[in-house]
């Protein structure tokens, strides 16, 4: 089992150099770009329902969650994401494929540790301003990952509380090319800053079971506000066409002043019923503060405001007979869920909320309740008013649910 989480572990992080611009909208030039799920496919497909958990998945998005970890738990996911993008006269389609999380959750007695890596926020968009007398090209990527160390304590059989550190690291790029009808060359800006810094979350697990049979479950996950550092630099140039591409000369950089940026708080709480290894539905509520701005961008920005935000999820899953020796199909998980975002983006007026529905399987493989895990989401963000885009989109997932047994106690010596 070590060696096949080694293997790909290898394979991923090679792909994640390769992997950072994964989302092409244009939503993503505001703030630190577009927020990314920090969770798993498991929790994507039930809507992004973070509230489950259970002894042989990790939970990333809450920190109690390693405290009801049976084994040591290795996972992975990726995924691959088309969008449709259109105004009120004009349609584009893109493609991006992304790494979303790698992790590793080890059980000690009523501790739980873990360790990851997930992307905290993309940047990817290129936009095209073509007028009588000119045209520009605006050209963003980038975004910032975390690094992640979790330890939870089951304080009794019901009750777990965890705790994150996040170290948060990246670079934001944004590229400006104008050229004006009349003028020999053309000029291009670069901005860009390299983002560092630390930020915790503190979460609660409740999991009670009923007379009934029944298993009532509560989540609670807190994450302070947190600053971090934006060192930034600023390279002008001209840029001169020709039938080979760009040439680029008279490049000068400029060192900028460093910024904090706050991080936004973030609150959420989660109750769900279930039938253990049957049945679970569940719903969830996040509230959370405005996206940082970072201010040293020359690129203009007009009518934006950045607005305190919410979030609704509601999803479950049905196993129909866990257990069963005789039909493989009976003992696969059968996710579904919704979500509705206000993201706290306002554009033109117009609030650039996200919704989500979303479907998935948990197919068993080999005999150590390891899994491999799907997900399907449609979703669709902002609006063709004032002059916006809409973005459809269609997200598919994979990740890998390994487990493995660590510190047994040997019976005979």
């Amino acid at each position: 089992m070590i060696k096949r989480f080694i293997v790909i572990v290898a394979l991923f992080s090679a792909f994640w150099a390769k992997a950072q611009e994964n989302t092409s909208s244009p939503y993503s030039y505001y703030g630190v770009g577009i927020t990314n799920f920090k969770g798993t496919v498991e929790n994507r497909a039930m809507g992004g329902l973070s509230t489950f958990s259970d002894s042989i998945h990790m939970n990333l998005t809450n920190p109690a969650g390693y405290g009801k970890l049976a084994r040591t738990t290795y996972t992975v996911g990726a995924s691959l994401e088309s969008t449709d993008q259109k105004t009120q006269d004009s349609k584009d389609q893109t493609k991006n494929v992304s790494l979303d999380y790698l992790g590793l959750g080890v059980p000690v007695g009523r501790f739980g540790f873990g360790v990851g890596l997930i992307p905290y926020s993309s940047v990817g968009y290129r936009i095209y301003d073509i007028e009588e007398d000119g045209a520009s090209r605006l050209k963003g990527r980038g975004g910032m990952n975390k690094v992640f160390l979790s330890a939870a304590y089951a304080i009794n059989r019901d009750l777990s509380i965890g705790v994150n550190a996040d170290y948060n690291f990246g670079n934001i790029q944004h590229r400006r090319t104008v050229v004006r009808e009349g003028v020999q060359y053309g000029t291009r800006d670069i901005d860009r800053s390299d983002l560092s810094g630390f930020s915790f979350n503190f979460g609660v697990d409740y999991q009670k079971k009923l007379n009934s049979g029944l298993k009532l479950h509560a989540s609670a996950v807190y994450t302070p506000e947190a600053d971090i550092t934006s060192e930034s630099y600023r390279e002008i140039a001209n840029v001169a066409f020709s039938a080979n591409g760009e040439t680029i000369f008279n490049a000068k950089t400029f060192d900028m002043e460093s910024q904090d940026i706050t991080l936004p708080s973030k609150a959420t709480f989660g109750l769900g019923i279930g039938r253990p290894n049957k049945w679970f539905l569940g719903g969830e509520y996040s509230a959370f503060g405005s996206i940082p701005e970072i201010s040293v961008f020359s690129t203009p920005v007009n009518d934006v405001e950045y607005n305190d935000g919410n979030a609704y999820r509601l999803g479950g899953y049905i196993v129909p007979e866990y257990s069963s020796l005789t039909s493989y199909f009976k003992r696969i998980v059968y996710r579904f869920g919704g979500r509705f975002e206000e993201t706290g983006l306002q554009l033109n007026g117009e609030s650039i909320d996200e919704f989500g529905i979303s479907f998935g399987l948990g197919l068993p493989i080999g005999g150590d309740f390891s899994n491999l895990n799907l997900g399907l989401e449609y979703g669709q963000r902002g609006t063709t008013s004032s002059g916006l885009i809409q973005e459809n989109f269609f997200k598919l997932s994979i990740g890998l649910s390994l487990n493995d047994q660590w510190f047994v106690k040997r019976k005979f010596n």
